[in-house]
């Protein structure tokens, strides 16, 4: 479920346009406002506040799983996997499904104590969630708005792209919301990160299984 706050306006209208900064003023205030019942969370993606329900039991257990091994490979490091937690930039909001920041991350939490801020985030991760709208989010809007941030790794663990393909993206370019690297590997095969706080790690079969069947 994805709720617009705008919409674009039909051939023949006169549209008027939203100074961003203010448009940015309207969301933000809308979000904190908002009071959603158990199970629903919202954020802040692309110029529309979006509400999502939390993911179904094969969405967790990926999560869970990769979160899970993030957790030893990060060990010994000054990183660490979390989840469940705002991440802010310049009054946009995400709750990605897991993303790597330092361990000590107490001097990024914002001022209101909302969330950590974007620029502390080494690495996010999206499981894809079937329709249409979801995977228009993770593939298109997310990525985009992650890039946006300057975030330094985006990789989506997608269910439905072919028979299930892991796609790792580096090199953001913030000023046209763009990543320049793109990996796609499909399920079945290994990928290993290859750069972040998480570099080295091995994304394969024990998280994404072998790929998707018929």
């Amino acid at each position: 479920m994805t709720a617009l706050a705008h919409e674009t306006p039909e051939a023949g209208m006169t549209k008027v346009a939203t100074p961003p900064s203010d448009l940015d003023d309207v969301l933000w205030q809308a979000w904190r406002a908002m009071e959603l019942p158990e199970g629903y969370h919202a954020e802040i993606i692309e110029g529309s506040i979006e509400v999502s329900p939390t993911g179904r039991y094969a969405h967790g257990r990926i999560v869970n799983e990769l979160r899970d091994r993030l957790v030893v490979f990060l060990a010994k490091s000054e990183f660490a996997a979390r989840q469940d937690i705002n991440v802010i930039h310049r009054r946009k909001v995400w709750i990605p499904d897991l993303f790597v920041v330092p361990a000590d991350a107490e001097e990024y939490v914002t001022e209101d104590g909302l969330g950590i801020d974007a620029s502390a985030v080494g690495l996010v991760v999206e499981v894809v969630s079937p329709g249409s709208e979801s995977i228009a989010r993770d593939r298109t809007r997310k990525r985009s708005s992650y890039a946006r941030a300057g975030i330094p790794v985006y990789v989506l663990i997608d269910d439905y792209d072919e028979n299930g393909i892991v796609t790792v993206l580096t090199v953001p370019e913030p000023g046209k919301g763009v990543y320049r690297n793109e990996l796609r590997t499909a399920y079945g095969t290994a990928v290993t990160l290859p750069e972040g706080p998480a570099q080295g790690f091995t994304i394969g079969v024990d998280v994404t299984g072998i790929g998707r069947q018929g």
